[in-house]
């Protein structure tokens, strides 16, 4: 009798975590709360309170920038091939730009306010900022069960349609509603943990984990189609989820290799037989009694999302800086937007022409 007692104790400990530790993940990523007379999720509010200490964008976005650019030169692997190396010498370009933006030199239009230092403040510092912040809540997403949860109940659904794992449905709801920067931490996580092929977290990582809604309420507000917001952010999602499950199938996707991390065994997800909703259960708990001490989990996941934001960062204000130049100083952009304008005009979008530059320019915005 006392075993029996002490069991259902046991389980109620293990429920009463796992409910606690999902919900501050679900918190943390998906609620909107108003602060300061702003509405947006906790970890977005987290990041602008940084921001917003002394001497934080110059200091903090400068030193991921300076080493972000030396540690492949230091390590050897600038010139592994070369993507790499196209890679490693915009990295220089981001700290030349870096120098110019703190000590003021340079090429005048570079240092008006929409150049370098749009790119830096508006791009390099939230992105860079976001993805360790994000990391240290993603052991309460990822570690305790309820990705294995949601996986189970999103499984019949996910693979014949989008070619992905129920649990890739997690991935979705984190780059919507969160970030995509934290999504792709999360994809790049679960495929090093054996929880996606190759082809699943590629599917994913130019699927799912490309739209967030914190970047959409920007374009919303910009665009003057806030009030919209609704049908703006279903249509997004629509087509999002439209695309991934068209591109899934098409190349070079379909042609990526169905093998694991380092050639290790996969975490497959099993064939669902019974009850759902108790087998959901089961898996959870499962993780939840394997997992690692919460502690450890975060410290391991904070130190993917520094290594992470360290190696975009120069790229970032690179690419970015190099792309403004482009469309401001030549016609490529506008020659490029021809290829869209086909698509503007028979949507007959107001303006097609400058929208289809507009949307030519998203290509640099992409690398």
């Amino acid at each position: 009798m006392n075993r029996v007692k002490l069991k259902d104790k046991k389980n109620e400990v293990k429920a009463f975590k796992f409910l606690l530790y999902s919900f501050i993940g679900v918190f943390m990523f998906f609620i909107p709360i108003e602060l300061r007379g702003s509405r947006t999720i906790p970890i977005d509010h987290l990041v602008n309170m940084l921001k917003a200490l002394p001497y934080y964008e110059p200091i903090y976005g400068g030193v991921l920038i300076i080493i972000g650019a030396i540690f492949p030169f230091v390590n050897g692997t600038w010139n592994k091939d070369r993507t790499t190396t196209v890679f490693s010498m915009l990295n220089i370009l981001g700290v030349i730009f870096l120098i110019m933006l703190i000590f003021n030199i340079g090429p005048y239009p570079l240092l008006e306010s929409d150049m370098i230092s749009f790119i830096y403040k508006n791009i390099v510092i939230p992105v860079t900022t976001i993805i360790p912040i994000g990391s240290i809540f993603l052991a309460f997403i990822m570690n305790y069960g309820l990705m294995e949860l949601i996986g189970v109940l999103m499984r019949p659904i996910m693979k014949p349609i989008w070619k992905t794992p129920g649990r890739s449905a997690i991935d979705a709801v984190t780059a919507f509603v969160g970030s995509y920067s934290v999504a792709l931490l999360i994809t790049n996580r679960a495929y090093k943990e054996g929880k996606y092929t190759e082809r699943e977290a590629s599917i994913i990582g130019s699927g799912f984990t490309t739209v967030a809604v914190t970047i959409m309420i920007i374009v919303a507000k910009t665009s003057g189609i806030i009030e919209h917001w609704t049908f703006y952010f279903l249509f997004t999602l629509a087509v999002t989820f439209t695309v991934t499950a068209i591109t899934s199938r098409i190349y070079p996707l379909n042609r990526k290799p169905e093998t694991y991390y380092k050639g290790k065994d996969g975490d497959i997800e099993p064939d669902l037989k019974g009850n759902p909703f108790k087998i959901a259960w089961q898996e959870a708990m499962a993780v939840l009694n394997e997992s690692s001490p919460l502690l450890e989990n975060i410290w391991r996941n904070l130190k993917d999302g520094i290594r992470l934001a360290i190696s975009i960062a120069p790229n970032i204000i690179s690419i970015g800086v190099l792309g403004l130049i482009i469309a401001n100083y030549t016609p490529l952009f506008d020659i490029l937007g021809y290829l869209f304008y086909p698509i503007t005009l028979i949507l007959r979008i107001p303006e097609p022409l400058l929208a289809a530059k507009a949307s030519a320019i998203s290509i640099s915005e992409m690398l």
